[in-house]
């Protein structure tokens, strides 16, 4: 996710986090739940993995790791955004 701050240059990465983690739940679903997947760790009997959720909250999936979810999301040509 790229944004730009036109008098400091290109945001960074703490600034876009930031940004997301104060979104709503009504904002997310505006944001586009078709579009925008976010993982969060979990831990499913015992065992640590990272949920998959559409930006509205309805669950889509899990994977072992981040990596994998990421890449899970982007095979389905959404943007992925991580919340701890």
């Amino acid at each position: 996710m790229k944004s730009s701050n036109p008098t400091n240059g290109p945001a960074d990465a703490s600034q876009v986090a930031l940004s997301l983690r104060e979104l709503s739940v009504a904002d997310w679903q505006r944001f586009g739940a078709q579009e925008i997947a976010y993982i969060r760790p979990v831990v499913v009997n015992g065992v640590h993995a990272m949920a998959i959720h559409a930006a509205d909250g309805t669950p889509i999936g899990a994977a072992p790791n981040a990596e994998l979810a990421i890449a899970a999301i982007l095979q389905h040509e959404m943007a992925p955004a991580l919340v701890h």
